[in-house]
């Protein structure tokens, strides 16, 4: 049986965090009906590349899910949404703060009608505070989280990391809570609850040491290319053919083989490189060494002579390189599936790996609307009702 089987989810949410937290409950079992806007449906069905008009992202992110499309807007289908609250376990929605109280399905009102409901809200900034009010995206969560203003070269423009993950860690952290304010309902005795996740709270608690460093020393971090501050050495290097090769030989004892393994013994002797203290003072010296060995080789000579020597290393992959790599494969994080037309799809397989209860993919993503007939007439309504 599924971890989740039994849980019924509620999904309001459009387009990232929202769904994607709905995603990841879906994954192991949780009825997640989603409800979708009755012109267009979720706005991700029509995001980056599309094959016969519904975008490839939408197969990944909305897997699992039964669509009701209804217009929040109107009365009939408000009175659709607290009817189906009044049931479910877990109500999912990242709408702008107010959004859902203007449409008389805020937490107080849907807490009336299901004491056990809890209320999963993604926003920019969260319920609460001067920001509540502001429209968030997950740019703005990432950049206000402190991440933006690491990522990129010294002295160049910050860039953005490349996929949406403000909106994705805000997903997982809603995640999170939600399993956690479960527990504390079936096992503590307590109530439904609110978790309040905002996107660039779910970045800033990533930080690491960027806050703390700050107060204790004044040092406020910045960008640093693919280094990473105060860990030595941790960097990508060029190989002979163009290509980077990533080493972290941060370890004291990985250093000492990473210096034997590219004739530098006498660094690995060096009793002031001993520890990382050492050597974050004198890391432009070693990567100056380390630099010298990977430039006159070709990357897969490289990593073949720094794995047999025990040091992690890598190289960067293209989602071609994923699409290909055994490990990937062995895992079945490439996983061959098919939409709701038949067609085949090859989509990420599911995380974290549950040994008794892993995750499965049950039901491609569905079309807009799909199940509204199925999902009311269960409940007693009349089927296509008007306007909801």
């Amino acid at each position: 049986m599924d971890a989740l089987h039994g849980l019924k989810v509620l999904e309001l949410g459009q387009l990232i965090a929202g769904p994607f937290a709905g995603k990841t409950l879906a994954d192991f079992g949780a009825d997640v009906v989603k409800i979708e806007p009755l012109e267009g449906g979720d706005p991700l069905r029509t995001w980056r590349l599309l094959r016969d008009g519904t975008s490839v992202w939408w197969e990944v992110q909305s897997r699992n899910k039964r669509s009701v499309a209804l217009d929040l807007r109107t009365p009939q289908g408000q009175e659709v949404v607290r009817a189906l609250a009044a049931e479910a376990d877990v109500l999912i929605e990242n709408f702008k703060p107010g959004t859902l109280e203007g449409w008389g399905l805020g937490w107080e009102a849907l807490h009336a009608l299901n004491p056990k409901l809890i209320m999963l809200r993604i926003s920019g900034f969260g319920q609460t505070g001067p920001y509540a009010g502001k429209p968030g995206f997950g740019v703005l969560g990432e950049a206000m989280g402190g991440l933006r203003h690491l990522t990129a070269e010294p002295g160049r423009v910050p860039v953005r990391v490349g996929v949406s993950i403000g909106d994705t860690l805000a997903a997982l952290h809603g995640v999170i809570g939600v399993l956690t304010a479960l527990r504390h309902r079936e096992v503590n005795g307590g109530v439904g609850q609110v978790i309040d996740v905002a996107l660039y709270e779910s970045v800033f608690n990533v930080m690491e040491s960027l806050l703390p460093e700050y107060d204790a020393f004044g040092v406020v971090r910045g960008a640093a290319g693919s280094a990473l501050p105060g860990i030595a050495p941790s960097n990508a290097y060029p190989c002979a053919d163009g290509a980077y090769v990533l080493v972290a030989g941060n370890g004291d004892s990985i250093f000492r083989r990473l210096m034997q393994a590219i004739g530098r013994a006498d660094l690995a002797a060096d009793p002031g490189l001993a520890r990382n203290d050492g050597r974050v003072p004198r890391v432009e010296e070693i990567d100056a060494a380390i630099r010298g060995w990977t430039s006159a080789r070709p990357i897969g000579e490289a990593i073949a002579t720094l794995e047999a020597a025990g040091v992690p290393v890598g190289r960067i992959y293209s989602v071609a390189d994923i699409a290909a790599d055994p490990q990937y494969l062995a895992r079945d994080m490439i996983v061959q599936t098919h939409d709701v037309e038949g067609r085949p799809l090859k989509v990420p397989g599911i995380v974290p790996k549950l040994a008794d209860t892993p995750g499965r993919m049950r039901t491609p993503a569905p079309r807009l609307g799909q199940h509204t007939d199925e999902v009311l007439s269960q409940r007693g309504w009349p089927k296509r009702p008007v306007r909801i």
